[in-house]
């Protein structure tokens, strides 16, 4: 693997390699053990749209690894429009070892990866979220183990968070119910795509309208904002199409009784989900959200690392 733009584009093992390093490198982290495997790398960290998670535990991880992060804002750079995207790759290349970039357009994020000879990590697009959704199945991993076979309920709009879940669950053996109002469904040529992953994986994928019906058996309920970045003048009327579709206590309710909750954050507390549930025990979102750091950690190190991407021997 080169870039990380979809977890579409990754197979079931380059998944479980991920999962398999990102647990080696927060143990270590855990125990105090120095693991510099990006001694003297630079990532360039291109942000069209503001983060808390994203650019922390980027920055964070590659400081951990024994490298060097540049966070470059919208008017640093200006892809696009102050120069084109393939003089932006060309130029960086030369001067970094990878680029994350977290933007609007999912294309953006494609010609990064296509003019540049360095790796290229989608901190999130429109269309896409693929850190995010390897961190919460790694998250689940943690606390069910094997997760093939697991009940994952996921609520609200078919975003990029949602179309990224639709690729985790079928490469990884999940079994994913979606429950959106109608018109909010993932994108089409995702839902495609996802659904021969699952075929090959033995994953099933459900759409529907019922929130009652998708999280009925669920392990875990998931949701995320109702409104995302740059959908603000839509927020008014999406409060009232997503009525009904509230994680609360009982929607919570209807699931397992050991059901974990998930957000990928930042939440909009008393929408999509309310306090009850988010601080509640059934809620694991600060697990969640730490382990961002630890999974994107191995993605820089199969990525950019010199031993093309080796796991570091124990206790080394």
């Amino acid at each position: 693997m080169k870039d990380l733009l979809t977890i579409h584009d990754l197979t079931a093992e380059e998944v479980q390699a991920i999962f398999a390093l990102a647990a080696d490198l927060k143990a270590r982290q855990q125990r105090g053990i120095p693991h510099p495997l990006l001694t003297r790398k630079t990532l360039a960290m291109i942000f069209e749209k503001p983060s808390l998670r994203t650019r922390v535990t980027f920055e964070v991880g590659m400081t951990q690894l024994g490298g060097h992060a540049i966070y470059l804002t919208p008017a640093d750079i200006r892809l696009g429009q102050r120069e084109t995207v393939q003089d932006a790759a060309r130029n960086l290349e030369r001067w970094v070892d990878g680029i994350m970039a977290r933007t609007f357009s999912h294309q953006m994020v494609e010609k990064l990866a296509e003019h540049a000879a360095i790796p290229v990590i989608n901190g999130l697009t429109d269309l896409l979220h693929p850190c995010q959704i390897l961190t919460d199945i790694f998250t689940l991993r943690e606390r069910r183990g094997d997760v093939r076979g697991l009940q994952v309920a996921y609520m609200g709009d078919g975003n990029n968070v949602c179309n990224s879940w639709c690729y985790g669950a079928a490469k990884t053996g999940i079994h994913l119910a979606i429950a959106c109002p109608k018109g909010y469904e993932p994108n089409e040529a995702v839902w495609r795509n996802a659904l021969e992953d699952a075929a090959a994986s033995g994953a099933t994928l459900t759409l529907g309208h019922d929130p009652s019906e998708a999280v009925r058996d669920a392990h875990m309920i998931y949701t995320d904002v109702w409104a995302s970045m740059g959908q603000e003048e839509e927020h008014a009327q999406r409060l009232r199409d997503f009525q009904g579709f509230q994680v609360d206590a009982r929607l919570v309710g209807m699931a397992r009784p050991d059901v974990l909750v998930m957000h990928c954050l930042p939440a909009h507390r008393g929408e999509e989900i309310t306090d009850e549930v988010i601080d509640g025990p059934h809620s694991i979102v600060l697990d969640e959200a730490e382990n961002r750091l630890h999974v994107q950690k191995a993605i820089l190190v199969l990525l950019m690392a010199p031993q093309g991407g080796g796991s570091p021997p124990p206790g080394g």
